[in-house]
């Protein structure tokens, strides 16, 4: 069964929706992706911006870009711009102008006033500790708050006085009255809006009271005429009080709240407010870090647009909470590149390796593909000459069993060029190979050896005419599968001290010179790797994306 095809049969949304339009229940689906500004987007994101925006999209519809902002203590301009060249990197469009709920907060306030009328909302004095404990829990019924009962001139009055600011922080809130003995603890009078004396990054000063997430969220879901408010699981404890207010206020719409599992992933955490930990407390360079799972790491670990979204595809969207194997997020990658990824040669940890027969002004331009099964992408051209450099590992002195590299006395193909046999090995003072006195056979340019067969393959570039980069070998951030699963340990204890190991003094063929940033490689034999944001014409720097194959699978069994 292709992804397509599973994500089809696992989708009940759109299901749901085919049937909602046979009714004739909407002329057009709208939907909306509406993250908090309060991080960078990770790879749980990417499965709700493609299922609201893939949704849109399948059905002629639009989805709305809209940033639930009703906490300006952890909301910044930084995350609004990297949220929105996130969506955008995915290569979605959001129907006309970004959207804020700040955009709403008069209509929202003029809301929380018509609850106060109609004696369903109150101002209530308790502290926030106290309102705690008369909430109850979930085998005790809550209490009513001392201050459930001022009269609606009263809460009219004091809302009018939290408005203006004439309230320190905490001193009391506003909120609805629903049933405090409830058996859904959302229900049992809900907190709608508190103080907070500080700028809004959309609203200035201009409000010192901000409405609560719940109370904001579905409001705004309305205004704009959501038919069809997906969220994850999460919130599906929250329905009933969405449902509430659009039931008790003036709204222009109904939209309808349905939730889905949300992508859980091992080998990762995806709390925002761990990853913001990781990146405060310099475990990681910043949001961005490649190790990291934010949507922004992965693109600059090499991760494509395509790849993601193929991915969220074939994960399905269904109503059961389960964990994805990052194997399969990395399978997605590589059969990505595989096919659009251009060839190279890259020696990570260079070994010295001198053509004792080859003369030593001599230099051949030899002609590889771009790409062994495209030949659209054309060649690129190496220089040969005699001092060239070999990855360290392909060499052994006393070799494994069916070790099909370089050894003494044994004859290997360099890719695309000459068989050479390793002569004599040079050593220094500490005993470590430091150079390899090789000869070449003529007889055998090309890819066709002549007379005899090569034990085996390995790739190099010259010494004399390579490129000097930094290559840095990412690998998964923690060592544990689910770092957030034993409660007794910090997360950070599972830290993979591999996740990031620097090669300093590789070399990378001439051709790789001027690539921009974020472009991606096969290095030959190694691995995928994307050129770095931070990579310039001084410094050449290479991130390793992917492995060839799945190494980790097989390092845990």
């Amino acid at each position: 069964m292709s992804n397509n095809e599973t994500s089809k049969a696992s989708n009940f949304i759109h299901q749901m929706i085919e049937n909602d339009l046979a009714a004739g229940a909407h002329d057009k689906v709208v939907t909306r992706f509406p993250p908090e500004p309060n991080g960078y987007l990770h790879i749980g994101h990417a499965k709700s911006i493609c299922l609201n925006f893939g949704t849109a999209e399948k059905f002629g519809g639009v989805c709305n870009l809209r940033f639930d902002d009703t906490n300006p203590e952890k909301e910044s301009q930084e995350y609004i711009d990297a949220i929105m060249s996130d969506v955008s990197w995915l290569g979605f469009k959001w129907g006309g102008d970004v959207r804020y709920t700040s955009d709403y907060f008069q209509q929202l306030f003029d809301w929380a006033v018509h609850l106060i009328k109609e004696g369903k909302a109150y101002v209530c004095d308790l502290s926030p500790e106290d309102a705690r404990d008369y909430r109850g829990n979930f085998t005790t019924p809550g209490r009513n708050s001392p201050f459930r009962d001022r009269s609606v001139e009263e809460n009219l009055e004091l809302f009018e006085k939290m408005k203006n600011g004439e309230f320190a922080e905490g001193a009391c809130s506003l909120r609805a009255k629903i049933d405090m003995a409830s058996p859904s603890m959302i229900l049992r009078d809900p907190m709608l809006y508190r103080i907070l004396h500080m700028a809004h990054h959309q609203t200035g000063d201009k409000w010192c009271i901000y409405p609560i997430y719940d109370f904001a969220h579905g409001q705004s879901d309305a205004i704009e005429g959501i038919t069809h408010s997906l969220c994850t699981l999460e919130f599906e404890e929250h329905r009933p009080l969405y449902d509430w207010f659009i039931e008790n206020l003036p709204v222009p719409a109904q939209p309808k709240q349905t939730e889905f599992a949300r992508l859980n992933i091992n080998y990762t955490v995806t709390s925002k407010r761990k990853l913001k930990q990781l990146v405060d407390e310099h475990i990681v360079e910043s949001w961005n870090d490649p190790r990291m799972p934010t949507i922004s790491g992965l693109r600059r670990r090499g991760y494509t647009p395509g790849s993601i979204r193929n991915f969220c595809d074939s994960i399905g969207v269904t109503r059961s909470n389960s964990t994805v194997d990052m194997g399969m997020l990395e399978a997605s990658i590589r059969e990505d590149l595989d096919s659009s990824a251009p060839r190279a040669m890259c020696v990570t940890q260079p070994l010295k390796v001198t053509i004792t027969n080859y003369d030593d002004a001599a230099e051949e331009w030899f002609e590889l593909p771009a790409h062994p099964k495209d030949e659209t992408m054309g060649v690129r051209t190496v220089p040969f000459t005699r001092n060239l450099l070999i990855e360290q590992d392909d060499f052994a002195e006393v070799p494994p069993r069916k070790w099909k590299r370089l050894t003494q006395g044994v004859a290997v193909r360099l890719r695309g060029s000459y068989v050479i046999t390793c002569d004599e090995v040079i050593k220094d003072e500490a005993g470590n190979v430091v150079e390899l006195k090789c000869s070449y056979d003529p007889a055998t340019k090309g890819e066709n050896p002549v007379g005899y067969k090569a034990k085996g393959v390995v790739h190099w570039v010259s010494a004399d005419n390579s490129l000097p980069c930094e290559v840095r070998m990412y690998d998964r951030l923690f060592t544990e599968e689910n770092p957030d699963g034993d409660k007794e340990r910090d997360f950070k204890d599972f830290i993979n001290p591999e996740s990031l190991v620097v090669l300093s003094n590789a070399r990378v063929e001439l051709g790789l010179k001027d690539v921009p940033a974020e472009s991606r490689f096969q290095f030959e034999r190694t691995g995928y790797f994307c050129v770095d944001s931070d990579s310039s014409s001084d410094k050449l720097v290479f991130n390793r994306t992917v492995g060839l194959r799945d190494s980790w699978a097989k390092a845990q069994k």
